[in-house]
């Protein structure tokens, strides 16, 4: 998924309420005689959907999604509750949003037939039904570095960047596991019957 992060004044960007790449109108509250280097309220709309993003200074407080990657038109809704979450505090707590994504990919593997105690476990289970191994990859990222917001090691969960990665790996994820085998098994099914005979008779 292309993703180009909302910046004050950009001229276009991944709008963060509707998930389009579109140009973007600003204009700014005047109080200090239109001069707009010393305004420190900004509002930017989309000329794609038309909705409003707010900015104090070079801060969007508005909508909450921030900055974050808009998430995979698939993610299972349990998931999707705790991707938002994170996307609404990962400028204030960067740690607390890394945690969040980690319970995300803990609930995202019960969703993908797993137990979903045991993050570790399920990851492995998952890799023995041969999980690819950049998805492998991407879930371990956001499970070490989640572990690491709770007790902290090596990695630098108060970075915003650090824990900005892991909102896209959050989303690869999804593309793969359930998005793209959602839109293959659909294009499949419209292959003629006799075709699909065909491929069973000679996969036994």
């Amino acid at each position: 998924m292309n993703h180009i992060e909302p910046q004050v004044y950009s001229k276009s960007f991944t709008c963060p309420n509707c998930g389009a790449i579109a140009k973007q109108d600003w204009w700014s509250i005047s109080w200090d005689k239109g001069n707009r280097g010393n305004n420190p309220i900004r509002v930017g709309t989309c000329q794609h959907c038309g909705d409003h993003t707010l900015w104090v200074d070079k801060v969007m407080i508005f909508p909450e999604i921030g900055s974050a990657p808009f998430p995979n038109t698939e993610m299972p809704q349990a998931v999707l509750k705790l991707y938002r979450e994170a996307t609404a505090i990962h400028h204030k707590s960067p740690r607390g949003a890394a945690a969040l994504l980690r319970l995300g990919i803990q609930v995202l593997c019960k969703e993908l037939g797993e137990s979903g105690k045991n993050i570790n476990n399920d990851i492995s289970n998952l890799v023995k039904k041969g999980l690819p191994e950049i998805v492998q990859q991407s879930l371990d990222i956001v499970r070490v570095t989640g572990n690491d917001a709770v007790h902290p090691g090596q990695i630098d969960t108060d970075n915003p960047e650090t824990v900005g990665k892991l909102f896209e790996l959050t989303n690869i994820i999804v593309e793969y596991m359930i998005a793209l085998p959602k839109k293959v098994s659909g294009i499949y099914a419209q292959l003629p019957k006799d075709k699909q005979e065909a491929i069973t008779k000679r996969d036994k």
